[in-house]
């Protein structure tokens, strides 16, 4: 049934545009009671308190989904959790953005885009096409590993984690940051935009919480992003990514996102003309379908052989 409700999902998540089948919907409203500004206590409180906010949703969906049996009530509820954990509209709308800004020729505004958008989801400074990379791991391919491994309440479980690691307290709100970061672009607007510009506008503070929470992220994602990285390998240039593959394999300090980022950047030839801003997020996208495509077939071959 797993197979069914992947399917299902995968083929239905664009097009369900409505709030409450988005994951963010329900995040908000939990973390407004479970994630309070709240800035006593402890690390040991601190952590004790982030795994009961992972558990309390994940044993609740574990445990409704048990009242249901393994029926056809038990395939709806399971199909309905995974779309709502599939996917971010964010993400997508993000993309088009840039797209459109991108065949326009306004350079500028590329950049202020994939700024806003490194700075809303807290990632490290990495190309627009390889955050991307990183997101479409992150919100599609890890998803359904959990959910083929652990059921719904994995998935739950996953994109929980994600979402409260994004969730990251900043000296100054986002809007704040990229008004600043547009006066600074209009200002001089003979000067490229750099990575020092951006880290002269804030200093992030993340909360205890999401410190936790990003290291359970790092041991969660280590070995399924070598897996996938794989997958990379076998839809691009295999002989040109297996040495940065095999050179990230074992390494166990080095960020999830580097290890398929820089897979995925060997796997793909990419042409970069200097006013084209479409070219390196066009292209990794692509490879990233192809990947996912890779990935449901060979679930989908466990599944039907009985691995999985």
């Amino acid at each position: 049934m797993s197979l069914i409700s992947l399917l299902i999902a995968l083929l239905s998540e664009r097009y369900l545009t409505n709030k409450w089948w988005h994951f963010n919907t329900y995040y908000k409203q939990y973390s407004q009671l479970a994630l309070k500004d709240d800035t006593a206590g402890s690390n040991t409180k601190s952590a004790i308190m982030m795994v009961l906010i992972l558990l309390l949703p994940t044993l609740l969906c574990y445990f409704l989904l048990e009242q249901l049996g393994n029926g056809f009530l038990y395939l709806v509820a399971s199909t309905i959790t995974l779309i709502v954990c599939f996917g971010c509209s964010h993400t997508r709308d993000t993309y088009k953005r840039y797209l459109v800004a991108a065949f326009k020729g306004e350079t500028t505004t590329c950049d202020l885009i994939h700024q806003e958008f490194l700075q809303n989801k807290q990632l490290p400074q990495m190309g627009f096409g390889q955050a991307l990379v990183w997101l479409n791991y992150r919100y599609f391919i890890a998803v359904m590993l959990f959910f083929v491994v652990f059921g719904a309440p994995g998935a739950v479980f996953y994109r929980l984690l994600t979402s409260i690691n994004e969730r990251c307290v900043t000296q100054k709100d986002t809007k704040e940051i990229t008004q600043e970061f547009k006066q600074e672009v209009t200002s001089e607007t003979t000067e490229a935009v750099t990575s020092e510009n951006i880290a002269s506008v804030t200093e992030e503070e993340q909360r205890p919480e999401v410190c936790i929470s990003s290291k359970i992220l790092f041991v969660a994602d280590w070995l399924p992003v070598r897996i996938i990285a794989l997958g990379y390998m076998l839809v691009g240039h295999f002989s040109k990514a297996v040495p940065v593959w095999l050179a990230n394999l074992f390494d166990i300090n080095m960020p999830s996102s580097e290890v398929l980022i820089s897979v995925a950047q060997k796997s793909e030839d990419i042409m970069i003309e200097t006013e084209d801003c479409s070219a390196e997020p066009c292209t990794l996208v692509r490879l990233a379908k192809r990947t996912l495509l890779l990935c449901l077939a060979f679930i989908s071959i466990l599944i039907l052989t009985g691995v999985l």
